[in-house]
């Protein structure tokens, strides 16, 4: 696949970030909003050195996506697979890394597997109740601890505002999908409230391509509700409780049966956030997430169970902040792989500092976490900011991550109870122009991965598994670089936003010098949306060069480009109406060997909502 022409393309109309990496089709007055996930601490988008990326509802409705994956991956430096259809296990690489590199959150609650590597179950995270996404690519470990070593991502549902809203929204499309969503949400005197269900119903497609596999139809249906509580006590302090629940149920297939993934994710979290002066506040939050993943007919069940306590203190003095954080997490795991449940906990002390002056915009972090099982670890970031000339910024910044070891990897019969976390060190620098609604930004970064926890073939008995001989074992033997450049922005011409974004990544193995499986060294999106006659009118063109199945970089899979198009139309002051066109081309593509992808597909939906 050749994209050397991209760049002609992307000085035209490149995508979402200028600044601090605006996303998607975001309108100019979103610069001013505020952003939490860089500090933990709510600060204007302006005021921030990392690099971010935000989604908000109007955007994730506008587009018409399906899924959480469709929408992140229209982001820059960010690639996922997914094994077969909707409902399957997906993988989210963002900047070359593995997905259990990144941190997932919603609503401040950290969801997380201690099953197998690790990392968020995506395809368990229902884009339906998401208000909105906020992407910070880079490692956070000084702020957020273990498993931030590519970056964080933080998912926030709805939230109840003055009046009532209720919503009843239903859909269909392509291999017999249907899907409907209802939901209220609203606020009276201190009280604010938002709940909704949502329930999704696929006849699939035949997900497997290799032989011996049923050839059957692989569906999938998922059944989600989602409720968040606030209770303002006074000008000063605020109560919330949220809750958030997926149930779904997908095919697969291993063999001749018809092979099924149960999985159920929870998760729940009480918070209250007091500001005592007028320079001081605090939060006190306590959070529970459950992931709960069963085969069947084969006989495997899972299940994690986290627990996190976090005590966080903000300052603020003229262009001074600082904050301190206790935060304590605590890890479960029951599965049929390990001989009984294991569990550790994870104490933190992180210390914080931001200043803006001027042109002049700081950041320092450090973190100590002590763990149950292996120890300290001390991890720190510094990020620098210059306004050298109006509308022109230069960022740079180094940071250190680590990420521990899963239950899994240390205890079940593949597994070395002596394994040590994963550490990394980036550095990166960035160029960003913003002028109103025109954009363009440059980001250069290197993450160096040391102690890299992998899979090593042959013979047992594994350190941490029961006697026998097992076809490999867990151990610390890797070491890996991600390292890459990331151009974006956006502009408006007439009446058409512009947007797009190009990655130029080289992950690789640092002992072998390959390319890290099924991730491109070359991915872009490149878009457009406009208002026609009552219509929102909007298309994108995915485009990702060859990547390797395996380590051993033997097994090609080609590179591909894909339309999509989107429309959306207010049929009444009420109704609203979404349409979309995904792979219009009909490309044939592979996320992974022996696995299938959909082809052509379409999607319309219909929505009331009242307007007030």
């Amino acid at each position: 696949m050749r994209m050397a022409a991209l760049p002609l393309a992307l000085c035209a109309a490149v995508a979402v970030q200028a600044q601090t990496q605006v996303a998607l089709l975001t309108p100019a007055s979103q610069l001013q909003e505020t952003v939490v996930t860089a500090t933990r601490i709510a600060q204007p988008l302006t005021d921030v050195v990392a690099d971010v990326s935000i989604v908000d509802r109007e955007t994730i409705e506008r587009s018409g996506a399906t899924g959480l994956v469709d929408v992140l991956a229209r982001l820059p430096g960010v690639q996922f697979v997914r094994n077969g259809g909707p409902g399957t296990s997906s993988s989210l690489y963002l900047r070359g890394a593995s997905t259990n590199y990144t941190a997932v959150y919603v609503d401040g609650i950290r969801m997380d597997s201690q099953a197998g590597s690790g990392g968020a179950s995506w395809e368990a995270l229902p884009l339906s109740m998401v208000d909105r996404i906020e992407v910070l690519r880079g490692p956070a470990a000084a702020v957020y601890g273990s498993d931030s070593i590519a970056g964080v991502v933080q998912i926030f549902t709805k939230k109840g505002e003055a009046g009532m809203a209720p919503y009843v929204g239903v859909g269909a499309g392509s291999h017999g999908t249907w899907r409907g969503e209802a939901g209220v949400s609203g606020a009276t005197g201190a009280w604010d409230y938002a709940l909704g269900v949502a329930r999704e119903t696929s006849k699939g497609f035949d997900s497997k391509t290799n032989a011996g596999h049923n050839p059957d139809r692989d569906g999938y249906r998922s059944t989600a509700a989602n409720g968040r509580l606030g209770f303002q006590i006074d000008d000063a302090h605020r109560l919330e409780g949220s809750l958030l629940y997926n149930d779904t149920n997908s095919g697969y297939d291993t063999s001749a049966a018809d092979d099924r993934n149960l999985r159920r994710t929870q998760a729940l979290g009480l918070n209250w956030q007091a500001r005592w002066t007028e320079h001081y506040s605090t939060r006190l939050s306590v959070s529970e997430s459950r992931d709960r993943y069963e085969t069947r007919p084969s006989p495997y069940l899972t299940e994690t169970r986290l627990r996190g306590y976090l005590f966080q203190n903000d300052w603020h003095f003229g262009i001074h902040q600082l904050s301190a954080t206790l935060e304590r997490r605590e890890d479960h795991l029951e599965s049929t792989s390990i001989d009984h449940d294991r569990q550790r906990a994870q104490n933190a002390l992180a210390l914080g500092y931001g200043l803006r002056t001027g042109a002049h915009t700081l950041q320092l972090n450090a973190r100590h976490d002590r763990d149950s099982e292996f120890g300290g670890k001390t991890t720190g970031s510094a990020a620098y900011g210059y306004e050298f000339v109006k509308n022109w910024r230069a960022t740079a910044s180094v940071g250190t991550a680590f990420r521990a070891p899963t239950l899994y990897q240390r205890f079940s019969d593949y597994g070395d109870a002596t394994l040590q976390p994963e550490t990394s060190r980036n550095a990166e620098l960035g160029l960003h122009w913003q002028d109103g609604v025109h954009g363009v930004s440059l980001t250069a970064y290197r993450n160096r991965v040391s102690n890299l926890i992998n899979y090593v073939s042959g013979p047992g008995p594994c350190p941490g598994g029961s006697a026998g001989m097992y076809p490999g074992c867990y151990a610390n033997v890797g070491k890996a670089q991600l390292e890459g450049v990331t151009l974006a922005g956006a502009t408006k011409l007439g009446q058409v936003l512009l947007h797009g974004s190009i990655d130029w990544q080289n992950p690789r193995d640092r002992d072998t010098g390959k390319l890290l499986a099924r991730r491109s060294k070359r991915y872009a999106t490149l878009g457009a949306e406009t208002a026609l006659a009552g219509w929102n009118l909007g298309g994108e063109w995915q485009l990702a060069s060859r990547r390797y199945d395996n380590p051993a970089n033997t097994t090609v899979l080609g590179g591909y480009g894909m339309l999509n198009l989107s429309a959306s139309t207010r049929l009444a002051r009420d109704w609203q109406l979404v349409a979309r066109v995904d792979n219009l081309n009909d490309r044939d593509y592979v996320l992974a060997k022996d696995y299938a992808t959909a082809g052509r597909t379409f999607y319309v939906g219909l929505k009331w909502a009242p307007q007030y």
